[in-house]
């Protein structure tokens, strides 16, 4: 009442530290919890509905998972085969819950794939929740929204990549950091914290160092803003750093203390060796170009990462923007960026342990970080692997779009959403537009109404005019929001197979779907279970047709071909069915024949088996057919000369006579004496 009877000076209070708010009524619980569920159950349907119309999607990995659902050992070790030869490039997390979904509830397109649709669900329901503790119900339904609307995410969470479960965990673990930073008693604290660690061991064991890319935003997340004391929370973060390696450390010690004669290579790597793996193949080789494996050097392996780069276009700032990254993920970074600045700047004089600000932390250095090694790492980048920044998009927006709303009335606040919302619909605009076929007027619609909602914010944060603003934050948010939705909806509505799927409708990249930069550029290459265009067999999906699938191994004379010759790998009666150059030609033949096949060389150009190893299996009556040319497997090692690969399919045509079975040439190995 002083205030009001004795005016002062108006000064602008500096924010106190943002706290939960108190527990809400029942009735706004109840409408908070409808529109979860809303948002929840919409996720589902967009991500589930014609699900097995991609059928396997990714063969290489849809093999991987075939073997796991049968043999434990390939299960363990994420092997090719139910005989345990090779790996797959990647390590096993993923294909763990794809392998038990399997084996539970037997084999088959649903059983791969819905796993990863429910990975998005629960990555969603993580965002909700996540930008709820340190704002309110309906920022975290925006967040949730925006993840649930990228058209990356669109993509990844219907395919078997082991992207999805990657978003998953290093959502979860941005969680369990926020969880930390809310909480005052010292030991809770620190099992949030380690539990954040153990998230990202695991995501770790999904995709190695691609999983621990956001450990410096969450350290300093937690270092700037947790509750405790400063020594507290540097023993915490040891603690996390002790959780990390644990959880991911112990399936890593597990291979290298088991014999490796008695357990399959380590696909992707140079020597067997898991370490060697991490460092170069899916380590420092997709930061410099150099990925090992068989891929650097020589024309037809991996060349100085100039192919690998090609796929998601030129390095630099604007790669994330270009012809491929662009559809995928970029829609509403531009909005997010300035959600991130405007609403520091917003909290700037907020206590230490502002819950926003920590939270702005968070989600904008995992965007910052994530999103220049994506700009500039020269080895093998994909479209695709933008979805890992999806969560941080989201809470960005999530978060930052509310610190601006609680200073509406000042012109910080005003002038942050609005340009938000002019950003996202400026941007959505030109994305719509190089599609301009598509949808044509959608464009223009969208920008109307982030204009409109972008005025009424501006001219209705004061006085009577206040409900304007909104409506005018309602209006805004809808049409900022659009644009990536019906991009996210064409991605879902499309079945994908092969190993470089792309986002959103017909005509919206490049022919080869190799991502921006007009598709493959420079030498050719391969990682992550991607296919060479002009190989002689190209990816193929048995079970899948439509955009992004061909035919698969000798298919080409028809079904009467493919239905001989997977008799002939049925009845083999070998520990491998056949042998064929390279995964992607194996994998199709395990998933039509439901057999083991030696995949020789592997992804990329491995050194398995030797000409020796191959000639004492085959002596050994261990392979009964041999496939000629194949998928993957480069006919020159990393130095330029032949490959194991080569050698073999020459001393196979030396030593045997061959027959034909639809397109495909094959060997029968079986009585060779040496």
């Amino acid at each position: 009442m002083t205030a009001v009877l004795h005016p002062a000076p108006p000064q602008r209070p500096a924010p106190t530290a943002h706290r939960a708010e108190p527990s809400p009524s029942w009735f706004r619980t109840r409408r908070t919890g409808l529109a979860l569920t809303i948002l929840l159950a919409a996720t589902a349907v967009l991500y589930l509905w014609n699900l097995t119309a991609s059928g396997y999607a990714n063969t290489f990995y849809a093999a991987a998972a075939q073997a796991g659902s049968q043999n434990w050992k390939a299960w363990f070790f994420g092997s090719l085969d139910t005989s345990n030869f090779i790996t797959v490039d990647k390590p096993p997390a993923s294909l763990w819950v794809m392998g038990l979904s399997g084996r539970i509830f037997g084999f088959s397109s649903a059983s791969l794939l819905v796993p990863q649709a429910l990975m998005g669900v629960g990555s969603v329901a993580l965002v909700y929740a996540a930008v709820k503790r340190v704002a309110t119900p309906a920022a975290g339904l925006v967040a949730g929204a925006v993840l649930a609307a990228t058209p990356a995410a669109a993509l990844m969470f219907k395919f078997d990549n082991p992207d999805a479960l990657l978003v998953l965990l290093m959502t979860l673990a941005g969680y369990f950091v926020i969880r930390a930073m809310c909480t005052e008693v010292g030991r809770r604290a620190a099992m949030w914290v380690a539990l954040a660690g153990v998230a990202l061991g695991f995501a770790f064991l999904t995709k190695m160092l691609q999983g621990l890319m956001v450990l410096p935003a969450f350290g300093a997340a937690y270092l700037i803003a947790g509750q405790v004391r400063l020594r507290t929370r540097l023993f915490h973060l040891v603690i996390g750093a002790a959780s990390v390696v644990i959880s991911a450390g112990w399936w890593v010690l597990a291979v290298w203390l088991w014999p490796a004669d008695s357990r399959p290579y380590i696909g992707g790597s140079t020597n067997n060796s898991v370490m060697d793996l991490v460092l170069g193949y899916n380590g420092l080789g997709r930061l410099f170009g150099n990925t090992g494996g068989g891929m650097s050097g020589g024309s037809s392996g991996m060349a100085g990462g100039s192919a690998g780069s090609s796929f998601g276009g030129s390095a630099g700032l604007d790669r994330l923007f270009g012809s491929e990254m662009g559809i995928q993920i970029s829609w509403l970074i531009p909005a997010a960026l300035i959600a991130l600045v405007f609403g520091l700047l917003a909290r700037g004089r907020a206590p230490r342990t502002d819950l926003l600000r920590a939270s702005l932390i968070l989600w904008g250095g995992w965007f910052l970080v994530t999103g220049l090694i994506f700009s500039y790492m020269s080895g093998t980048i994909h479209p695709y692997y933008t979805v890992a920044l999806a969560p941080a998009v989201a809470g960005m927006i999530g978060v930052g779009g509310y610190a601006l709303w609680l200073v509406r009335a000042r012109s910080i606040g005003r002038c942050g959403l609005a340009a938000m919302m002019l950003a996202a619909g400026i941007w959505s605009w030109v994305l719509l537009h190089r599609n301009a076929e598509w949808l044509p007027m959608l464009k223009w619609i969208l920008l109307a109404g982030t204009v409109v909602g972008a005025i009424l914010v501006l001219v209705g944060a004061k006085g009577r005019f206040r409900k304007l603003a909104v409506a005018g934050l309602i209006i805004g948010s809808l049409a900022g929001i659009t644009g990536s939705a019906s991009y996210a909806i064409a991605t879902a509505a499309t079945a994908h197979g092969g190993s470089i799927p792309t986002a959103g409708p017909t005509g919206a990249v490049s022919d080869s779907g190799m991502g921006g930069g007009g598709g493959m550029g420079g030498g050719q290459g391969q990682g992550d279970g991607e296919a060479l265009p002009n190989s002689d067999v190209a990816s193929s999906n048995p079970t899948a047709s439509g955009p992004g699938t061909t035919s698969g191994p000798g298919t080409s004379s028809g079904s009467e071909s493919t239905s001989e010759l997977t008799a002939m790998l049925v009845n083999a009666g070998t520990t491998w069915s056949a042998a064929t150059n390279g995964s992607q030609s194996a994998a199709t033949y395990e998933l039509t024949s439901d057999t083991a096949v030696m995949a020789i060389g592997g992804w990329s150009s491995d050194p398995a088996p030797t000409l020796d190893q191959f000639i004492a299996y085959v002596a050994d009556g261990e392979v009964h057919y041999y496939i000629a040319s194949g998928q993957g497997g480069s006919p020159k090692d990393s130095q330029g000369g032949d490959s194991t690969s080569s050698a073999i399919q020459v001393w196979v045509g030396a030593n045997f006579s061959s027959t034909t079975v639809g397109n495909s040439t094959i060997y029968d190995l079986s009585g060779y004496v040496g």
